[in-house]
């Protein structure tokens, strides 16, 4: 078994909660609150800003050139793709640029990326992989699963743009490259350090989730 197959049964119950939970099932019929989005819409973006750092850390940690250019292409896609969308979003809304890079991170969202840079900082460029990875993986398969439970939701007047591209197969290619290195570097592996990835990518994973309860429900700073 390779071991990203091994990894998708490991999450399947924390990845089948992010499913039923009720702002990702919002996504998809078009109930979620707007309030909750555009939380989840600032709140994902000053992410980002962290999450392609990750891709900077892939970069540096590569043992390839070719696997250098990689990483630095997706962390090309990030910046210029996947926060377009969101820049995009926040001028409806009325939310200038600055305001959105201006956004304090909620308490979960500053834990997950500290998690994560940590890992990149301190561990091999599997760790790295396997601690980024839950996002756009799980994002994908949420994306896929919006659009062919209820394909009109591609077609939402608000929300319809992020089912639409989490949903496709471009944004599905890069989840798919992350997983192909990711099988290639853990092949032959000692169980003692495949436990190590795994735990991870159950970790981030389970902020994953909590990432999206933040956005639903909100979740300051208790004083």
């Amino acid at each position: 078994m390779k071991f990203s197959q091994r990894l998708f049964e490991k999450v399947g119950d924390i990845w089948e909660k992010t499913h039923q939970h009720p702002f990702v099932v919002g996504l998809g019929t078009g109930e979620l609150p707007v309030e909750s989005f555009i939380r989840y819409m600032k709140q994902d973006y000053v992410y980002l800003i962290d999450y392609s750092k990750m891709f900077a850390y892939g970069a540096v940690k590569a043992h390839e050139v070719e696997t250098m250019a990689a990483f630095a292409k997706l962390l090309d896609e990030i910046l210029h793709g996947e926060m377009d969308l969101h820049r995009q979003y926040a001028e409806r809304f009325g939310i200038t640029n600055q305001e959105l890079e201006e956004t304090k991170p909620l308490p979960n969202n500053l834990a997950y990326t500290s998690y994560m840079l940590k890992v990149a900082q301190n561990g091999s460029l599997e760790e790295l992989i396997c601690a980024l990875l839950p996002c756009m993986w799980s994002y994908w398969e949420i994306g896929k699963t919006l659009a062919e439970t209820n394909p009109s939701s591609k077609e939402h007047p608000l929300y319809g743009d992020w089912v639409t591209m989490y949903s496709s197969d471009e944004f599905g290619s890069l989840s798919l490259w992350l997983i192909d290195i990711l099988d290639r570097l853990t092949n032959g592996k000692p169980e003692r350090e495949l436990a190590i990835l795994e735990e991870h990518f159950l970790t981030t994973s389970r902020f994953e989730y909590m990432f999206w309860d933040m956005a639903y429900a909100g979740g300051d700073w208790p004083v």
